[in-house]
């Protein structure tokens, strides 16, 4: 039978073997995860499961958080009746671009290195950031999402004018304002004290092949984060770059594909990457058999991830070395509408610890049980989810976040127009990131 055509016909199996059982209703979350799809789900709401060939990210966008999170707990339940759901899409040609300060670099996977060579003779020879998308950029909020992590990651690594600018804007606030500290004299301190780097960043577009849910479901992430990883020690050799300077970024599903291409990365190799982040690592549907899948600590030097949607597109299960969970796992987090929005909170989260200042926006504490996390009611040794996330911690933590941006508790509200402000210019001069 053909792997495509299994998801469709799970709901129409675990109907056969429920015949003559009692409904049982909708189950408590943490429940629900414990038990077999039949033990939880009447044979009616298993026949009104929509075809896996009708799911949509559009359609997951119209529908309310707690629906969209319902149903994708449910298709994600059937398909793991047999546990023999085995992937079978693999992309072709990725998508890859690197942005410029005046525009982007586009071509694909396979073409990236030679371009490189071409046009950036000193590439990565600091700091490099890869970026794999893991949901369609046709989506307003998945492209909102990537294009603020971007933004944040181009003000970080040009900061050396800004910085210039920001020492000029101090001087002058104390030169015109001598009895009194202006937002503008706060801002340009921020920035100057910022703890930037130079650097590069490339997004693998993986999201941009996963233009239906049944290739989102049926995607290989071991063979094609064993593509990435290849990919990856090649550019190492060939462009010269050390190994320790490279930070993976995986969205969701790309989240398993990242930890796939790190674990490559390191048999063709013998080294491991410096860190390896999940943005909301998703569920995975289909897996090899016989085969670990799914982002874990061990990737990378280290491993963190951040779950904003656990119980919607996300995955409640450990994946790193520290685990953050936003609110405590639920299906999404404060303000998110939708399970697609809960699942970019992720990004949205990350992109406003890379700009330079906001650091320390999300302090967390570790969780030790099940009971902190639902009152997110967490104690211990402070830590900060995002970019200053410390290497030497483990564990889970948890944390609160504001329901617009700024999300971040220790970002006071100016940080925002003052990153607007200053990051004006860059954004008007490259059309790709409107």
């Amino acid at each position: 039978m053909n792997p495509l055509k299994v998801l469709s016909l799970l709901a129409l199996m675990a109907v056969s073997v429920m015949a003559g059982k009692p409904a049982t209703g909708r189950m408590d979350n943490s429940v629900s995860q414990a038990l077999k799809p039949t033990e939880w789900l009447s044979v009616s709401e298993l026949q009104a499961i929509p075809n896996v060939d009708d799911l949509t990210v559009e359609r997951l966008e119209n529908m309310s958080l707690e629906k969209g999170a319902e149903l994708l707990q449910q298709v994600y339940h059937l398909s793991q009746i047999k546990h023999n759901v085995e992937p079978n899409f693999v992309p072709q040609q990725i998508p890859v671009y690197v942005p410029l300060s005046n525009g982007r670099e586009s071509t694909n996977l396979n073409q990236l290195i030679p371009t490189l060579k071409n046009k950036k003779s000193n590439f990565g020879q600091e700091e490099v950031t890869i970026i794999v998308t893991g949901l369609p950029q046709t989506s307003q909020t998945v492209a909102k999402a990537t294009r603020k992590l971007v933004q944040a990651y181009m003000q970080r690594y040009n900061l050396q004018e800004q910085k210039q600018n920001a020492l000029k804007y101090d001087y002058e606030d104390k030169t015109n304002n001598k009895n009194e500290r202006t937002s503008s004299e706060e801002d340009s301190q921020e920035i100057s004290n910022s703890n930037t780097s130079n650097g590069d960043v490339i997004v693998i577009d993986l999201g941009s092949q996963l233009t239906n849910y049944k290739r989102y479901a049926m995607l290989d992430i071991e063979k094609t984060g064993a593509k990435i990883g290849k990919w990856l020690a090649q550019l190492v050799n060939e462009m010269e770059i050390p190994f320790e300077t490279i930070h993976l970024i995986g969205q969701n599903v790309g989240s398993h594909v990242a930890g796939a291409a790190a674990q490559e990365f390191t048999r063709l190799t013998g080294q491991k990457l410096r860190r390896v982040t999940g943005l909301d690592p998703s569920k995975i549907v289909s897996k090899s058999r016989n085969t670990l899948t799914g982002l874990a600590r061990g990737d990378a030097e280290f491993v963190d991830a951040i779950h904003t949607s656990v119980f919607g597109m996300g995955t409640p299960i450990r994946s790193g070395d520290v685990d953050f969970y936003p609110n405590g796992p639920s299906a999404g987090v404060p303000g998110a509408e939708n399970v697609i929005e809960a699942a970019m909170r992720a990004t949205r989260y990350f992109a406003e610890s890379v700009r330079p200042g906001n650091e320390r926006s999300f302090p967390a504490v570790p969780a030790n049980s099940l009971q902190q996390y639902k009152q997110n009611n967490g104690f211990g040794k402070r830590a900060y989810m995002g970019i200053d996330t410390p290497y030497d911690i483990e564990g889970d933590y948890i944390l609160q976040v504001n329901p617009k941006s700024p999300f971040g508790r220790n970002a006071p509200a100016q940080k925002q127009n003052s990153y607007h402000g200053v990051h004006q210019s860059w954004i008007t001069s490259n059309k790709d990131y409107e």
